[in-house]
């Protein structure tokens, strides 16, 4: 005999978790997300509360990309007073 008081737990993974408060964020009401998605009001709510978010990684690629641009801006700033010296010896 199956004892039907038993809840089943379900896992969901952390894009779909972002998708669920990036729909909140931009002014959708839990309640209707919730519903539209399957979960409960309380989980949205608890992720929202929590502040479930873009993982660590992205801000530390964006500073490394930052930096990158700035080393190719140098770069070709460099290349135009180069090309303007060249082009005045003429």
């Amino acid at each position: 005999m199956e004892n039907k008081s038993q809840k089943v737990h379900r896992k969901f993974d952390l894009q779909f978790k972002l998708e669920a408060v990036n729909q909140v964020n931009k002014g959708r009401s839990v309640p209707s997300v919730s519903k539209a998605l399957g979960i409960s009001d309380s989980l949205l709510y608890n992720w929202c509360k929590r502040g479930i978010s873009v993982p660590a990684e992205k801000p530390s690629e964006l500073e490394s990309l930052r930096k990158q641009v700035k080393q190719l801006e140098t770069e070709r700033d460099i290349l135009k007073k180069a090309l303007a010296i060249f082009s005045r010896v003429n």
